[in-house]
């Protein structure tokens, strides 16, 4: 018999039933969309701020430096750390850490003065674009290039296998009036060595009065294969909280679950941790400036998605109750007879619920695929690459659309528990 009254209902105002399921499946869809691109947007966002350069500089420990580091990177006198230095073959080690997939990019440097003619520049040794494969055996790749994307390039990039083919800044190219293709010749303590412009660039910093090497080259010249001065690596980390920065100042402050807590999380500080417990002669720290604005906008980017879908959860739960309550109103007269007849309140409440249910579920199966569309034309859109589907939305939809369905009814049951036999059989 209850099947038979669910039937009935749903074939004889099926005109009403599709408009409920379509505006669950519409609400559910952008809030699917928005959910699934919430829980991926901090990997998007972190790979759009790499535009700000690298969040982590690692230098020898005990290096004298005549300024921070750290803090001011752009004042950093590189020959001041010139006494100490890193082997270049522990350096993967860094990708072998337990935030090893949130390191993006990473290059080394190794910065000698050089003279062209009688004045004095700076030739930087580095990674253009390297490959290489981990202890693990996964391949890598990454280099200056990777890490600093906005760089403008006129002619062809460095390459780490054309040892004489340099990057030279715009100013400094300006200065010697030189060009890609052009040849020149810098002087070192060690000798003369000819080398050819592949390329200009601009990156609106120091870099612009430097030019750029391969590493190797810069070794073999200052006569120190196998070494580095510095290390500038991108990773994506978590937003600071108090722990985070509790541990920063002294992770052996922390109790063992708190430090368990925060070496599984992916703070700036931990991660740091980690890369000088894999490479001991190494001193890390983060570049705040560029960590607190990835953690600034990251939050105001979830707390935006988390207010959009609010927003379209409310939208849909007011349209849901407009036609719920047109529903119950229209069939007033049969509500009336199944209470003239012995039904209580409650099996009514429950029988015009399990209808909409089943509308709500329908639309909202409807609408999660949907999402799954907009989330991917969201990310491909916004951040060119596809958003990850994850799996914690599906429960939460399911609860949403059952938070929604209930609210939208509140008003029709109110009208259906308000209903009196007598007046509706009357008229």
């Amino acid at each position: 018999m209850f099947r038979k009254m669910v039937k009935g209902a749903l074939v004889r105002q099926k005109s009403k039933f599709i408009m409920i399921a379509f505006t669950v499946a519409l609400g559910i869809s952008l809030a699917t969309a928005m959910l699934n691109v919430m829980f991926d947007v901090g990997d998007k966002v972190n790979q759009e701020l790499k535009a700000y350069g690298a969040n982590m500089n690692i230098v020898p420990r005990g290096s004298s430096l005549l300024s921070d580091l750290y803090e001011v990177d752009e004042n950093y006198d590189i020959q001041a750390g010139a006494e100490k230095f890193l082997k270049e073959e522990d350096l993967p080690k860094i990708k072998m850490i337990f935030w090893a997939n949130n390191i993006v990019d990473f290059t080394p440097y190794l910065q000698i003065q050089v003279k062209i003619g009688q004045e004095k520049a700076d030739l930087v040794g580095t990674w253009f674009e390297k490959n290489f494969k981990l202890p693990t055996g996964d391949e890598f790749s990454t280099g200056i290039l990777p890490l600093k994307p906005w760089w403008d390039i006129d002619g062809q990039p460095g390459d780490d296998e054309i040892l004489n083919k340099v990057m030279v800044g715009k100013e400094l190219a300006e200065h010697f009036n030189l060009k890609p293709g052009d040849s020149f010749t810098v002087v070192t303590d060690r000798g003369e060595r000819s080398l050819t412009v592949g390329s200009v660039f601009q990156s609106g910093g120091r870099e612009d009065e430097q030019i750029y090497a391969p590493l190797q080259l810069v070794q073999n010249i200052s006569g120190k294969e196998g070494l580095v001065q510095r290390v500038e690596v991108s990773a994506l980390t978590t937003p600071e909280n108090e722990l985070a920065r509790r541990a920063a100042q002294d992770p052996n402050s922390l109790s063992s679950l708190e430090r368990d807590a925060w070496y599984c999380t992916a703070y700036i500080s931990a991660i740091a941790y980690q890369i000088e417990e894999v490479i001991p002669e190494a001193r890390v720290k983060a570049v705040w400036q560029v960590a607190d604005s990835e953690g600034s906008i990251l939050q105001k980017t979830q707390l935006l998605m988390l207010l959009l879908t609010f927003l379209i959860l409310l939208c849909s739960a007011l349209a849901i109750s407009n036609l719920i309550t047109a529903s119950v109103m229209e069939r007033s007269a049969e509500i009336g007879l199944m209470k003239a007849m012995g039904a209580g309140n409650i099996s009514i409440t429950l029988l015009i619920l399990y209808e909409i249910l089943i509308i709500a579920f329908s639309g909202g199966a409807i609408g999660y695929c949907a999402g799954i569309g907009f989330a991917q034309l969201i990310g491909h859109t916004v951040f060119a690459s596809a958003v990850a589907v994850k799996g914690i939305v599906i429960p939460l939809i399911i609860i949403l659309i059952m938070i929604i369905t209930f609210l939208g009814s509140l008003p029709a049951i109110r009208i259906l528990l308000s209903l009196r036999p007598s007046e509706v059989l009357h008229g």
